[in-house]
């Protein structure tokens, strides 16, 4: 059988309408993951690209959006894999230099898989204050939880409050990112997709907890509407791997 159809026969089994069953199905999935390539899902060609791919062969620069996107010629594609009330799948195949703006998974646990190349990862958990209110477009305070690079094969997971649920990418290297989110988005539900940027306003004077280093600390304000910074395109790619029936 397909590695695809191993990984979404195991999705099936341990992913319900409200997330992971448990850590140990969780961890089943994440085995199943760590297993996929490139060819397992049609990508042999653009890996060996990828692998190939030097810094000489960098698009000319673009120029920065209102909200600090990076706006590029080459778009980034997603390839939809499957998706039913419990889990979803697809790929992010990003050309260098684009970027996946800063985004939440709210109420979502996600796995990430880098299939091919490098990107620089930057992540956030929000920051509870006391008595401090939430309003939705107020600037709210979030720590860092990574600020690296990813090479090809690696695999990480985030949950709904921690391992860095706000995200942003960038890729450096032609590149794809297999992600699997329990549960997925839904408008219905209230698992919107939201973007944020940094706050350059004064920050209230609020207390943080003891625990928190504040040099690790910045301040996100959303956007309105739950629309993504100007200049920032997902264009639909054909997913060329085995089919996942339901």
């Amino acid at each position: 059988m397909p590695k695809i159809k191993n990984l979404s026969n195991a999705c099936k089994v341990s992913f319900s309408p409200q997330g992971p069953i448990s850590e140990e199905a969780l961890e089943r999935v994440r085995a199943l993951l760590d297993e996929i390539r490139p060819l397992d899902v049609g990508l042999d060609n653009e890996a060996q690209i990828a692998r190939n791919w030097s810094s000489s062969m960098r698009p000319s620069n673009g120029r920065r959006g209102r909200n600090g996107a990076n706006q590029f010629s080459a778009t980034i594609k997603y390839l939809h894999i499957h998706e039913c009330e419990s889990f979803s799948m697809g790929i992010f195949c990003m050309p260098p230099s684009s970027v996946i703006p800063l985004h939440n998974h709210p109420g979502m646990t996600v796995l990430s898989k880098l299939l091919y190349g490098r990107l620089h990862a930057e992540s956030y958990d929000w920051v509870d204050v006391p008595d401090h209110p939430i309003d939705q477009f107020q600037t709210r305070p979030a720590k860092l939880v990574k600020d690296c690079e990813m090479t090809a094969p690696e695999t990480t997971i985030l949950y709904p409050n921690a391992g860095g649920n706000i995200h942003t990418f960038r890729a450096i290297t032609p590149c794809a990112l297999f992600d699997v989110l329990s549960p997925p988005y839904s408008a219905e539900d209230g698992r919107h997709c939201s973007y944020f940027r940094k706050s350059q306003m004064n920050q209230p004077p609020v207390v943080l907890p003891a625990e928190i280093d504040n040099s690790q600390v910045i301040w996100l304000e959303e956007l309105e509407d739950h629309q993504p910074p100007e200049g920032f395109v997902v264009a639909r790619g054909l997913y060329k791997g085995p089919v996942i029936r339901r």
